[in-house]
């Protein structure tokens, strides 16, 4: 039996937007959201940036007919930064000079024809986790990579998930050469704490079961 597959309007959207994420680590996340949707309940994303991952959720969220949450403040994490590796000067406001990454996110999703699948939570993750009240069938992790900013996603969110759900990380790295720990940390952690089970692993994404 062959995965589920996006609509060709999402996956042309996907690969035309701004992101980091390889396509076959889209498709390992498109299949988990797919998975997860069956539970009938909302599907979150911690990381937003110009939403090129959140069509994915989406076009699952659509599918299941549920909806597609995505969390982010979109003043970009700290690798994002003027000076930084990742620095994109395109998604700096030149009004208050700072980056903002939400108007292009919303240029993302219209150009998919998404925008009524997805409620965008703008702010920090830990304040918006803090008075999160319902269960979520899919919570995906993929903000700030520093130890403080994962650890802070993974305790916040993951309460949430509904037993049966997926919890699914990006940028697992287990060797150090390969990129930053913190993701891989998480990662480790979830398996010890004995509430998630090993699912499959694409690339640098991780998908594990709430028991």
């Amino acid at each position: 039996m062959n995965p589920p597959a996006p609509d060709p309007r999402t996956l042309a959207a996907f690969e035309a937007a701004k992101g980091f994420m390889p396509l076959d680590e889209g498709l390992a996340l498109y299949a988990a959201a797919t998975e997860a949707g069956a539970l009938g309940l909302p599907l979150l994303e911690v990381g937003t940036y110009c939403g090129r991952s959140t069509l994915l959720l989406a076009d699952a969220a659509r599918r299941a007919g549920v909806t597609a949450l995505t969390v982010d403040h979109h003043r970009g994490s700290e690798e994002q930064q003027p000076g930084w590796e990742y620095h994109d000067p395109e998604v700096v406001d030149p009004v208050v000079g700072r980056m903002d990454t939400l108007p292009t996110f919303r240029r993302t999703l219209h150009a998919a024809g998404l925008e009524e699948q997805v409620v965008a939570l703008v702010g920090r993750s830990p304040q918006v986790a803090a008075v999160w009240g319902s269960p979520l069938g899919l919570v995906f992790i993929d903000g700030g990579h520093t130890e403080e900013h994962a650890t802070a996603d993974y305790e916040g969110w993951t309460p949430h998930l509904a037993p049966g759900g997926l919890l699914v990380i990006h940028d697992v790295f287990p060797d150090p050469a390969d990129g930053g720990q913190a993701p891989h940390h998480v990662h480790e952690r979830a398996l010890a704490s004995g509430h998630f089970h090993p699912g499959p692993a694409t690339g640098s994404l991780r998908v594990l079961r709430r028991g």
